[in-house]
Order: structure tokens, then sequence, then C-alpha cells
């Protein structure tokens, strides 16, 4: 369950120094260390302006609550932006700009972020440091059997009896944001959404590689896969493994929760090592996935929900000043109607051992891991959460995750362990259930409501932050271990609230002449101005309305639907 967020925009102190190189007052304390030794350093500038996507919550349909949030981003992030974009391509540095959240990673010199550091738009400017991808433990070095008999985590979730009733996940799309992904291994190569027939593969909008150069952490500077690659591949074994989880089978193995869901993925690590600019990257390519030159972001191709099997701890650069990027993200992500989910660490089994993005936030679904003998795992983190000062109850359910099943690069089926692989359980199950019940894409709150409410409640084995052992939630297994049949009984009978679906609603308004229609099929319209003289008229067949360029003022937009006429008062800024 998830309560109302008190603010958009949640960050650290800033710090406040006296510079000898004469910065202003919002720069990290890490950056200027590393100026000291360093002519440039990878940075990334997080604006003040962040936009309000409160609104998507009133509207429903998936696609449209991820067009509604994604024109918000976008106009918000265009407009504050342009002076610094601007400034940084006359000086001729690469930079990429984010709408995800609004903000802009750049390797800059001093005097860069000296300007950019007075600039007004200017909130924070933080360091751009890599994170290593979530531990993982290889159970069994060998070559499995491959089997036809589903693994014991789908059998002990129940989702093969869902599979009985006919819902396996159809008509879902599962994204990864990982190592990347061995896309042509056979449990998982017709399930990719760029799979078209056995010679016929289209990459464009079903794959992103953020990876653009070596991480330093690496000892070597050649990448088994290349940079900037225009097709999946995995240069580590553990994104493969997460999505034979989520979605693999063929005839001779069933390793996948959801077996007829498509998934498409982002290359958010290199060999393991990634970095905030990186997984911004990647949740800004699933808010609207692009063509492979990174063009023609389409909202309507985002996923239904999105697997993280990756962690951020403080220990390894990932701190309070980039924690809200994350947060920001994954708020506009849910807002957008996609439902995120993050493992919750193998640093157990002391408490409060959830202490690190993304697991520790309110907004992600956070899963712990356990084994067959329905036994939380040693290693799965627990709650509450105190990193930041929260004692947030976490994680919200736990999953299958020792000894778990998969395919991996080479076409071999090996056993991992950790809340890496029980995450993909969660996120397969998601795709049940919207399979089960189309009404539930888009609705994320609801579907983790179901998925709480309808776990096997579960004892911990001890309490922390004076969490009783036996209340549900615990910081152990959270609401419980999660149970496929219990939850699609609940999908089944969930109604949607349509809320105000039935009345018009114009959103931004005021805005710069960009705008979408919700609770009406647009035909066409009409816009007037104050003196009521027709300025703009056109057919349509979308509710995303661009009137181009107009001059600031109240106008009256008459829009004509199957069979109603409204009119509402916009106003252009």
């Amino acid at each position: 369950m998830k309560y109302q967020i008190k603010s958009i925009l949640v960050f650290c102190t800033l710090v406040i120094f006296n510079s000898p190189f004469g910065f202003g007052q919002r720069i990290d304390q890490a950056v200027i260390q590393k100026l000291e030794s360093a002519e440039f350093v990878k940075v990334i500038v997080v604006l003040k302006e962040q936009a309000n996507v409160a609104l998507a919550a009133s509207i429903r349909g998936k696609s449209e609550k991820a067009i509604y949030v994604h024109n918000i981003l976008q106009q918000t992030a265009e407009n504050s932006q342009r002076e610094i974009v601007s400034y940084l391509f006359r000086k001729g540095f690469n930079y990429t700009s984010y709408n995800i959240v609004n903000a802009i990673a750049v390797k800059a010199d001093l005097e860069t972020i000296d300007w950019l550091s007075n600039r007004p738009e200017v909130y924070q400017i933080i360091e751009d440091q890599e994170m290593p991808a979530e531990r993982y433990f290889l159970t069994d070095g060998n070559v499995s059997m491959r089997s036809p008999e589903p693994t014991w985590g789908i059998t002990n979730i129940g989702a093969d009896q869902l599979w009985e009733k006919g819902f396996r996940g159809q008509g879902v799309v599962i994204g990864g944001q990982d190592t990347g992904y061995s896309w042509n291994e056979s449990p998982i190569k017709s399930k990719y959404r760029g799979f078209i027939a056995d010679t016929i593969v289209d990459h464009n909008y079903n794959w992103h590689d953020a990876i653009h150069t070596i991480s330093p952490l690496n000892s070597d500077s050649l990448n088994p896969c290349g940079l900037d690659i225009k097709q999946p591949c995995d240069d580590n074994n553990h994104g493969t493994h997460t999505m034979g989880t989520m979605v693999g089978s063929d005839t001779n193995v069933v390793i996948g929760v959801a077996p007829e869901a498509t998934w498409i993925g982002c290359r958010n690590m290199e060999r393991g090592w990634g970095a905030p600019s990186t997984y911004l990257e990647c949740f800004q390519w699933f808010l609207a996935p692009t063509d492979l030159n990174g063009l023609n972001p389409d909202p309507t191709k985002a996923p239904h929900v999105i697997n993280n099997s990756w962690g951020c701890p403080e220990i390894e650069g990932c701190n309070p000043s980039n924690w809200g990027l994350m947060r920001q993200a994954i708020i506009n992500l849910r807002a957008a109607g996609t439902f995120v989910v993050v493992s919750a660490g193998n640093d157990g089994p002391n408490c409060s051992t959830i202490n690190s993005p993304a697991a520790i936030f309110e907004e992600s679904f956070s899963i712990g891991a356990y084994a067959s003998t329905n036994v939380i795992a040693n290693f799965s983190s627990r709650g509450g959460v105190t990193a930041d000062s929260s004692f947030r109850v976490k994680p919200n359910v736990s999953a299958p995750g020792v000894g778990v099943l998969s395919v991996i690069p080479g076409g071999r089926i090996v056993s991992f362990s950790g809340t890496s692989m029980a995450g993909p359980h969660v996120a397969g199950l998601v795709a049940l259930l919207i399979s089960a019940n189309p009404n539930l894409a888009g609705e994320v709150e609801l579907l983790e409501d179901i998925i709480e409410q309808s776990a096997i409640p579960t004892v911990a084995e001890k309490s922390c932050n004076e969490i009783d052992t036996t209340a549900v939630p615990n910081t152990t297994y959270g609401h419980g271990r999660i149970n496929a049949i219990k939850a699609l009984e609940r999908a089944l009978v969930s109604k949607v609230d349509q809320g105000n679906i039935s009345q018009v609603a114009i959103f931004p308004n005021p805005s710069n002449g960009q705008m979408f229609v919700t609770g009406m099929d647009v035909k066409s319209f009409e816009l007037y101005d104050v003196s009521g003289r027709l300025i703009r008229n056109a057919k349509s067949n979308t509710n995303y309305l661009d009137f181009g360029i107009l001059k600031q003022g109240t106008y009256m937009l008459r829009l004509q639907g199957n069979d109603e006429v409204i009119t509402k008062q916009i106003v252009i800024f």
C-alpha cells in the first residue's frame, strides 16, 4: 500500500562551504574533492523545477497515463534546460539531457561547473559515481539438466495454476534494466518484442544501451559486448538470468513466471558497474522507448512493469545527494502507469540492511528472497529502513530467490541465488495479473495492494525496530510470501476506480500549447480567442493536442467527440 507523497522531490541538505574556486553554494562535496585532483569530473546537474505529475492519477489507461506524464516531463525539461544546454553545446561538451527527472549529465571542467553552480535554474550539482549490480550467488556451477517441468519458484507461488486458467502474461510487456540480455537464447528469444521471425528482428523501441564508456572500476577496457550497441547483449550473465525467470520457456525448459509476456531491455551496467546517469537513462527510455538512434520517443510502447535487480550502496558512491534522482524517476514512472520492482539487497541477516536505493524508497516495490523451504534466505536484506531515518517497513513482499534455475548466455541453465532472483518472480506475477484483468494495466497502486494483501503472512525470525515478529507487514518477509492464486482471486474482482473518467479534463492548463485531453475520444477541435475569432481547427485521432506557437492569453477550446461537444477555457503562457 502506498501513502500520499508529501513532496515532489527530496534531496539531501545542500553543502554550504567557502570554496577556494569561487563556486556557488550548490555543489556536492564529492565534486569539490574530485576537482582538487582532476581536470574534468562527471556530474549531474539537477534543476530546481521538477514537473508535478500528480494529475496522472485521474487518467485511466496505461498509454494515456504514459503520454500525459511524458509530455509534462518533456515540456518542463525543454523549457528550463534551454540556456544551460545552449551553453554546453557552444563549449563543445558532450552531455545527456534527462526528462524522467529534470537534470543534465556532463563531464565538465572547473570553469563550467563554476558557471553552472551560479545559474538560477540549478538546484544542485552532484557526482556521477559508478555503482555495482546487486550481488548474486552461483548456487550450482554445473550445467543443469533441462526439464519441461516448471521450476520450484513457479510452482511455489502457484503461477502454473494461473496458466491452466489461460493467464500466461499475454499482452503484457516486461522491461528489464540490468547487465544486458543475450536475446537469442532459446527460452527468451521468441518472447523478445523485437523478434518477428527467425530472420527478422527489429530492435527499435525494444532495446537501448546506456553504456557509452568503460567503467573505471573494471580492470580493462575491453567490454565483450562493446559500447553503444544496437542489439541486446549481456556482458555479465546476470541480466539474462533475471529475464529467463520472468518470461523464459521453450519445449525443453520452463523457467519463466509469465511465459507469454514479451520483454524489452536496457543495459545500465558495464560488466556490473553502473552510475546514476546510466540508471536514469534507462528509466527515461522505459518512460518513452525510442528508436536505435535515441530519437522519436513513444510512451505508448512503455512496459507495464520493470525489474531492477541492482543496488546502489553508499560505500560504492551512492549517497543522499543522488538518492532523490532515483526516487523522482520512480515516482514519475509510477505516475505513468509502470510498476517498478526492486530487489531488496543481499546484505542480511541483520536488521536495517535494506539500506540503499532504490529498495529504500516508499515508491519502490521491494522484494526479499526465500528458499524452497519457505524460509527467508540468510542473505536477504531486512528492514526497517534507517538509512533515511524513515524507519519504513520493508521489504514489501518476498519471493523465491534461492537456487533459482534460469538461462545465461550460451544457453546454459544454471542456478543462482539472491534477491536479484526473487524480484523477477514478482515482475512475472504482475504480468499474469494484468493478462487476467487488462483493466489493471497502469493501475500501479491497485496492483501493489493486490499482491501485498494476497501474500501468505509469514512470521519473522526476529524483531527489528521494535516491530513484532508476527506483525504484517514485518521487516523480514514484508506482507509475506507472494501467492499468485490468491492474487488472481483479488485481481478478477478488482474494479478500477473510474473516478472522474466521464468528466473531460485538459492537462496541463495553463500550458505552452501542448495539452492532453482525458474523458473523451477527441475527433476534432476548434480553438477561439477571447473575441470569438477561430484561430485553429483540425480533425484529430489522438487526445494529444499541439497548437503550435500561440500568443500568451486565454482561449476557448471546443472539442468534438463521438457523441458529445464540450467547450473548455485554456490558458497559454
